[in-house]
């Protein structure tokens, strides 16, 4: 072994003893911060309002209907033969954009009927599996609603069961109505999702909704 070489390995074993002792690596390290990838989620949240409304030639108690309302109603009336328009249901929910919504509730009868009584409820359902805010070709904001659904098992009744020395009791089958559909709307402007006719006597549901950004976070 030449002399260079021995004086060589001797400085080598003598700086692995020092890094040794100290308690420092031997190995270098880069200086530099890794790269964080920030990600900025979008945190708009959008208020739906679902209305229900009873189309029926049938009087009605109230026939008062929101001011939002006031235009669809209008042009229901010169689309469909209905006498009457009441107010069964309005259900205000929140929806993070470009999530989804799933209710289902125990509600009154929706249908005004002889039978219809607290033991007689409507089960329902609304549903939409995707709400997105997006901007239509002419720049104005437009909600699309993707998987909308609508579902309800109706109190009708279909006869009257006779008993001896007793009144007759009402006989009451569940039917099921509903809709599934996808939807766009412009912001803040109520539509028509559609009709379910429903029950003997003739009466309609109409589906009604809205969507607009929330006002607060």
């Amino acid at each position: 072994m030449t002399l260079r070489k021995i004086v060589s390995t001797i400085l080598f074993t003598t700086l692995i003893t020092v890094f040794a002792m100290s308690g420092q690596p031997v190995w270098a390290q880069s200086s530099g911060q890794p790269n964080q990838k920030e990600t900025n989620e979008d945190e708009t949240n959008l208020d739906t309002q679902l209305y229900l409304l009873i189309a029926t030639n049938q009087a009605v108690d109230d026939a008062k209907l929101p001011v939002a309302l006031e235009g669809v109603v209008k042009q229901l009336r010169i689309a469909l033969p209905f006498k009457n328009y009441r107010l069964a249901a309005t259900l205000i929910n929140r929806v993070k954009n470009d999530g989804r919504l799933d209710l289902q509730w125990v509600g009154g009868p929706l249908l005004p009927a002889a039978a219809a009584s607290g033991n007689t409820p409507s089960f329902n359902e609304f549903r939409i599996n995707r709400v997105r805010l997006v901007t239509g070709s002419d720049g104005r904001d437009i909600v699309r609603m993707e998987g909308f659904k609508f579902g309800a098992k109706i109190p009708i009744q279909m006869g009257t069961a006779l008993a001896s020395n007793a009144p007759g009791a009402p006989v009451i089958n569940y039917e099921p109505t509903g809709l599934n559909t996808d939807i766009s709307m412009r912001e803040g402007e109520p539509v028509v999702v559609g009709t379910l006719n429903v029950g003997p006597s003739g009466d309609a549901i109409i589906l009604v909704i809205s969507a607009r950004r929330s006002s607060k976070p």
